[in-house]
């Protein structure tokens, strides 16, 4: 039975919302938002960053033997011809340091050589100051041990003592005194005393030498 409502005329599908829209694989429109994506699981790898400097050593060297099974016979050579090179180059700026460094510090041991040593007649000075009793007391026994306390920073070392055996290293012998019995050569007395700045010989003590008789 035909509704009566129903026209006959009309075709069924008008009137009809179609909903089913063909869908274009590839539509830009039909791609899956960013946040709609789905994060795949998976063990975290863990990439090293604070390599020790013998673990870059150790990576360094395999990519070098990785890049030089690839080279040629005189590849090879001339990589290691420069690798020859360079490691003297090392060792060239190594010893350059090392005779910057002694030279700098031999340099400085003159230059405190030249003025102590332009100082040692003011020392004498004192010396024979304190010899007669002058520096027992009062300012000048401050004055005096300040003085010899910065001579003593610098390890300034008096030298020549009587009665002990003459050495022309650091003795400078004035007078010779035959003296009976004498066995050797030894230092009777000494006129001025000598100093040393560490091993060198600033000034060497004038003495008078006891020699056998």
């Amino acid at each position: 039975m035909t509704d009566p409502n129903t026209d006959p005329t009309q075709d069924p599908k008008d009137g009809v919302e179609n909903n089913d829209e063909p869908q274009v694989e590839g539509d830009a429109t039909n791609a899956a938002e960013p946040e709609d994506l789905i994060e795949a699981e998976g063990p975290d790898v863990e990439v090293p960053t604070d390599l020790s400097p013998e673990d870059e050593a150790l990576l360094a060297d395999a990519a070098r033997g990785i890049a030089e099974d690839k080279l040629s016979t005189e590849d090879r050579d001339l990589v290691a011809e420069m690798r020859a090179d360079m490691l003297r180059a090392q060792a060239e700026l190594v010893n350059f340091r090392k005779r910057v460094e002694r030279d700098r510090e031999a340099n400085r041991e003159v230059a405190i050589a030249e003025v102590v040593r332009a100082l040692l007649p003011a020392l004498d000075d004192l010396t024979r100051a304190e010899a007669h009793g002058d520096l027992t007391e009062g300012p000048m026994q401050v004055i005096g041990q300040k003085i010899r306390g910065g001579f003593d920073k610098f390890k300034l070392v008096q030298i020549g003592e009587k009665g002990e055996a003459f050495d022309p290293n650091v003795h400078e012998a004035i007078v010779q005194l035959p003296t009976p019995g004498a066995t050797g050569q030894t230092v009777a007395d000494v006129v001025e005393p000598g100093y040393k700045l560490g091993e060198r010989v600033l000034r060497a003590a004038k003495v008078a030498v006891a020699v056998p008789a």
